[in-house]
């Protein structure tokens, strides 16, 4: 019989310096203590040329280089950057821009929902996220999930009630396995509370936690996991609902005070 607890990912270590650490592998620049993050780049393109923004740096990996801009919002400074797509690569870049000065943050994202009535669009707020992926486990010791900082969620919650936007607050399920999301787990997450599915959320809020950093993040509902069939409701398309979400994000990282980071 296999022991569960020999499995790799349950051997969390929490050393503080790793062999491998941010200030290594980039390039530095001067990055606001503010940073949206957001998953839409047509979205940041439009956003940063109706501001008059400029590029300060890049975010890179295999993939190719992603430019980090700079905006002025209300006289303060806030980092406009693309999100990496998947645990990994999200933790990696957060990472990084916290190295390179950040400290509080709002991602802008889309979900997959999980319960009926959440209509194309419907911004979620999560409040905690099931860790079933692996990114999470090297930055805390396992538990079944985890949850923004407190304040980067009040600050988003009060944004969307000063600005009239519906939103409902839940549980969301963070997942490596985009083709393995089984009708049977389905049921089982929206058991314990799930609104949503994506594939960062817990490994956001798990390095936040880690680093010392303020996190909180918005989801716009996409494709439809509620039914018997999946139904995508062409939700990368939304164009409303991507824009939206990004300037409601802008306008809540500002409502964060910028702490510094342990790291």
């Amino acid at each position: 019989m296999t022991n569960l607890d020999d499995a790799p990912i349950l051997e969390f270590d929490s050393a503080r310096e790793a062999v491998l650490e941010p200030h290594l592998a980039i390039k530095r620049f001067d990055l606001p203590r503010h940073v949206v993050l957001c998953f839409f780049r047509d979205a940041i393109t439009a956003f940063v040329e109706e501001l008059g923004g400029r590029e300060i740096g890049k975010l890179g990996s295999e993939m190719g280089w992603f430019p980090v801009f700079e905006v002025e919002i209300d006289g303060q400074r806030v980092a406009v950057a693309q999100a990496g797509v998947g645990a990994p690569l999200a933790a990696g870049w957060l990472e990084e821009l916290i190295t390179l000065g950040g400290r509080a943050f709002v991602a802008a994202g889309g979900a997959g929902v999980l319960v009926p009535d959440l209509a194309m669009g419907h911004v979620i707020v999560p409040t905690a996220a099931v860790r079933d992926e692996g990114t999470s486990y090297h930055y805390l010791p396992a538990s079944r999930d985890v949850a923004p900082t407190a304040d980067a969620l009040e600050a988003i919650v009060r944004t969307l009630d000063a600005r009239g936007v519906p939103h409902v607050l839940g549980k969301t399920w963070t997942t490596d396995g985009i083709y393995r999301e089984t009708r049977d787990k389905v049921r089982r997450r929206v058991a314990e509370g799930c609104l949503t599915v994506e594939m960062e959320a817990a490994a956001f809020f798990a390095v936040a936690q880690f680093r010392g950093v303020s996190f909180g993040q918005m989801l716009y509902a996409g494709d439809d996991l509620s039914g018997e069939a999946w139904d995508g409701r062409g939700w990368p398309h939304h164009d409303t609902g991507r824009d939206l979400l990004l300037r409601l994000a802008a306008e809540a990282v500002l409502r964060i005070e910028a702490r510094d980071s342990r790291s």
